[in-house]
């Protein structure tokens, strides 16, 4: 519970937000807003490496990692599974995504001096069998094509025949009962061909009347001569659309046999583009790869003109104030920094830069501090920022953040026994009334 508060005092969730803007996919955003906090320091160092990689990687090429193409396909891969039959806008996104991933891979693989990275793409597998087999069978506007089948094609030449001597047969009935029609036209109500006629004229061409204007002043007419041709129409395309589904439905099967392998891509794709936003979203703040040093090993913790991310987003978005940077450097002797001065100093602008620098390298994001950026890795990153106030529960400010503090130290202390003890205090004092905390424990 506590950590989810600190989050919300944070405003965690508004950098998630903001990180989310640079991700090239639909996955990637959704995973940008719901980041998950590493649990160890191996993790957290991997997802540094991995925005290290994808950083340089954006910086080589003319117009960064293209993500064109690739589409949340999830949903259809859960379909093809249970034998359901995928639309062709389906197919088309999973051939698409097929082809995106894979120009993705070949990108990677002409750079060999990115290890992780190559590592993700080692045994990703795009199939261009099955997307060739798709773009085959479906065309661009997500149709089945004449050529996926000679069954189909054959089909289709009967239904064109048949339109055509429909029509022919109509046109030689508008002529000849110009009187009759009320305009020269052909058209269409539901499947069947009609033309319209003058209601007072209607005996002029028997047939089946299908519908009739709003004024009732013309009937829209199948003439009987074509019934039989309407009628023959009508099955032939019930054929072509049974053929249509049984394509798709072949098509959807060979998705459905390989879809571990495409949820795999699925989930590569998006810790590629996770990486990309992070990489991109650290390169518009100006920011620098953090490196988590050893308390023990007497490192110093070093940020340099720290700067608070969402008052950067602030400045260059919403024409905030312009943002002033603090520096900050704690010698590994010191256990508590307290910060004190008057209200409206900067007390707690400066504790939630460092806090949301914590968590910014624990979960592979660059610093915005000049280099060097040396922090520790913090176990637990904890905070009592502003008030809590509850009537029902009659809690005054003073109250509330003795709550929060207690629970905090509650955590501390349960962090203590796996931890043997190591804790460090951030803590703002003013007035009273104004206590801000920010408490963490490192490893």
């Amino acid at each position: 519970m506590i950590q989810s508060e600190t989050l919300e005092l944070l405003e965690w969730h508004r950098l998630c937000q903001h990180m989310s803007t640079f991700a090239a996919t639909k996955l990637g955003a959704l995973a940008s807003r719901y980041l998950p906090i590493p649990d160890s320091r191996a993790k957290s160092e991997y997802l540094v490496q991995q925005t290290k990689e994808i950083y340089e990687l954006e910086n080589r090429l003319t117009t960064g990692l293209s993500f064109e193409g690739i589409q949340d396909i999830g949903d259809s891969l859960e379909r093809a599974e249970i034998q359901g039959v995928l639309t062709g806008e389906e197919l088309l996104a999973i051939a698409t995504t097929l082809a995106g991933t894979r120009n993705l891979r070949r990108v990677i693989d002409n750079q060999p001096d990115f290890p992780i990275l190559n590592q993700l793409i080692a045994d990703l597998r795009t199939y261009p069998e099955l997307e060739q087999e798709i773009h085959r069978c479906i065309d661009d506007r997500a149709q089945v094509a004449d050529r996926a089948s000679q069954k189909l094609n054959d089909i289709r030449n009967d239904l064109r025949k048949l339109r055509s001597q429909i029509t022919q047969k109509l046109q030689n009935i508008l002529q000849v009962k110009y009187g009759a029609v009320q305009e020269q036209i052909i058209t269409q109500r539901g499947d069947r061909y009609v033309i319209p006629v003058k209601a007072p004229q209607k005996d002029a061409i028997p047939g089946i009347v299908h519908d009739t204007s709003t004024s009732g002043a013309t009937l829209y007419i199948e003439p009987n001569s074509i019934v039989p041709w309407g009628n023959q129409l009508r099955q032939t395309t019930k054929k072509e659309q049974v053929e249509e589904e049984a394509i798709r439905r072949t098509l959807t099967q060979q998705v459905a046999a390989v879809k571990p392998d495409l949820e795999r891509l699925l989930a590569i794709v998006t810790t590629l583009d996770l990486a990309t936003a992070r990489a991109r979203y650290s390169f518009w703040l100006g920011a620098n790869p953090p490196r988590f040093i050893q308390r023990e090993e007497n490192e110093t913790i070093t940020l340099r003109q720290l700067r608070h991310p969402l008052l950067v987003w602030q400045h260059q978005h919403e024409q905030g104030s312009a943002v002033i940077p603090v520096d900050l450097l704690i010698q590994p002797q010191i256990r508590v920094v307290t910060i004190t001065g008057p209200n409206t100093g900067g007390k707690t602008v400066s504790l939630k830069t460092l806090a949301l620098a914590a968590l910014m390298a624990k979960v592979g994001l660059f610093v915005p501090a000049r280099e060097p950026v040396e922090i520790p890795w913090f176990e637990k990153i904890l905070a009592d920022i502003g008030d809590e106030q509850s009537l029902q529960q009659s809690l005054s400010t003073f109250s509330g953040h003795i709550r929060r503090i207690s629970r905090i130290l509650e955590a501390l202390g349960n962090g203590e026994k796996e931890t043997e003890g190591q804790e460090d205090d951030l803590e703002d004092k003013g007035d009273k009334d104004d206590l801000e905390e920010f408490a963490s424990s490192s490893p």
